[in-house]
């Protein structure tokens, strides 16, 4: 799949371009994994072209990261369910959408393992599901291709124990569909800018 090919590209990429890892990959904290819990709101970018606006809402996310050294890291980061949007149009609501991104980013996390406040910032590849579109197209089902993409990442984790910690981070995912009739897969619109922004919140445990 697609999707697939691109998140092992990106894991790729990620690990070239650490430095550490021509040298001792072993972290000195001594915990190479961790897994973060939350939730986070998404909330898609509102298209002025088309004058559509689609609707943010919440949905629980889960992350999991390996930490090749106590800075830098790869992580596999989605939805737990998906995330629900009513789509409107200048005369109202005309449907609703549902989506579940995932997504796989290489991480640099600043300063060191114990501080208590430790910023980061990642970039990957991202792919979202669109699924149970509900949207009004003169009595034909229309649909919305699969948004894939660049995916960016900034955030902070805030240490409580050397296991436990809480997370809050913001994410951007650079997102076009195309909408199609589902009976004839005829495009009645191309490169609908989705471009989502993400908030989210969680606890994490690092092992």
């Amino acid at each position: 799949m697609t999707i697939f090919r691109s998140l092992t590209l990106s894991s790729a990429l990620a690990l070239a371009a650490t430095p550490a890892l021509a040298q001792d990959s072993d972290t000195a904290s001594g915990k190479r994994f961790s897994v973060v819990g939350g939730v986070t709101v998404l909330d898609p970018h509102s298209d002025p072209a088309t004058g559509l606006d689609i609707d943010g809402g919440p949905a629980p996310t889960l992350s999991a990261t390996w930490h090749v050294t106590d800075n830098w890291g790869v992580e596999l980061w989605g939805a737990a369910d998906k995330f629900n949007h009513r789509v409107r149009g200048p005369e109202g609501k005309i449907g609703t959408i549902e989506q579940q991104p995932i997504a796989l980013s290489g991480q640099y996390h600043f300063g060191e393992a114990d501080n208590t406040f430790r910023p980061f910032v990642g970039l990957g590849v991202f792919e979202s599901n669109i699924s149970n579109e509900d949207i009004a197209g003169g009595g034909d089902h229309i649909g919305l291709t699969t948004p894939r993409g660049a995916i960016g990442t900034v955030g902070v984790d805030l240490n409580i124990t050397p296991t436990w910690f809480a997370r809050a981070d913001a994410r951007y995912m650079r997102a076009r569909s195309d909408a199609r009739v589902g009976s004839t897969g005829e495009t009645v619109a191309e490169d609908l800018k989705l471009d989502p922004w993400t908030v989210g919140v969680g606890i994490g445990a690092r092992f």
